[in-house]
């Protein structure tokens, strides 16, 4: 499997210039952890994640006839407003279909966007990922992950990091469709290929330990969670074999660690995190990404008010 080529990196970085910004690398405030560890801040993205980056690169690179028709997507809240964000700064219709699951503040910011949100079945949801498409719905598919202009725009994340931190020793990544983690990935591997680099999921859902575990794809029981940016049923087979190709391996957290990983940050460095941003974090602390200068991507910040005050509360 091909890595994503560092020319379309650079070319993703000058056409999302107008849509992401450059986020801060700071170091978490933390005397006893067992690494120097340093948070990637995608949280302060003007859509509060990541995913702004590839979906704007991905929309740059449509022609005019097909952006004309507008745009669509399968996300349970990130992805369809990095798609939609967009799609409002260009004028064009955006439609996302979201799982039943997702949670409403995510799913209301889609709709200040101006986006469509259609509600799903789990596996109807999954079922467009598969399809790359809507069924009724006209406009180009923005996939959420499985698309190298997407990966691309994710690859700007590890320029940041290197030019900020040239001897970084790791990076840890939530993994959700692996996008994220394959874009960095591809640039670290061929800038800094001594770097280690890491998945971070939660252990409530954590389809990549299991594919890792057995060798293969594989899929699981999945159980939805305040920790809704990431997780699902499976792995996509190439997105699989891009992993196996990219990363030293996979950190799972428990879902206790990821909440304690939310409060700290924000008692700690001011930072609200989503359970998905927090938990490459949980995983860091464990020492397992080792103990030299390690950065963890945080990877969004909408999380639900009300959640967030349980977490902050130890009720959750």
């Amino acid at each position: 499997m091909q890595l994503i080529s560092l020319s379309a990196v650079e070319d993703a970085r000058r056409a999302i210039a107008n849509a992401a910004i450059r986020t801060p690398l700071v170091r978490l405030n933390i005397q006893d952890a067992p690494a120097e560890i340093y948070l990637k801040l995608e949280n302060l993205q003007p859509i509060g994640s990541f995913k702004i980056r590839g979906a704007a690169n991905a929309i740059s690179r449509l022609p005019k006839d097909k952006l004309e028709l507008g745009v669509c997507t399968a996300s349970a809240g990130n992805m369809a407003q990095g798609v939609a964000w967009n799609a409002k700064r260009l004028g064009i219709p955006c439609t996302v279909i979201s799982p039943e699951t997702a949670p409403d503040t995510k799913v209301h910011a889609v709709e200040r966007l101006g986006g469509r949100v259609i509600k799903a079945p789990f596996d109807q949801w999954w079922k467009a990922f598969e399809d790359r498409s809507i069924p009724g719905v006209e406009g180009t598919f923005i996939h959420a992950f499985d698309d190298v202009d997407v990966m691309a725009g994710n690859g700007t994340i590890a320029l940041e990091i290197l030019e900020d931190l040239p001897d970084v020793d790791a990076v840890v990544i939530p993994w959700g469709g692996g996008g994220l983690t394959c874009g960095i990935g591809s640039v670290l591997r061929q800038l800094r290929p001594q770097c280690k680099l890491f998945s971070a999921e939660v252990a409530t859902s954590a389809p990549l330990a299991a594919s890792w575990a057995a060798g293969t794809p594989m899929e699981i029981d999945y159980k939805p969670s305040f920790v809704d940016g990431i997780g699902a049923k499976g792995v996509f087979p190439r997105m699989f074999e891009r992993a196996q190709e990219l990363i030293d391996g996979p950190l799972v957290a428990e879902l206790n660690a990821v909440a304690d990983a939310v409060r700290l940050l924000a008692e700690r460095n001011r930072v609200v995190a989503e359970g998905a941003g927090a938990c490459s974090v949980a995983c860091a602390l464990t020492g397992e990404a080792g103990t030299g200068k390690v950065v963890c991507v945080v990877s969004g910040g909408n999380i639900d008010s009300a959640k967030l005050a349980k977490i902050l509360n130890a009720q959750m």
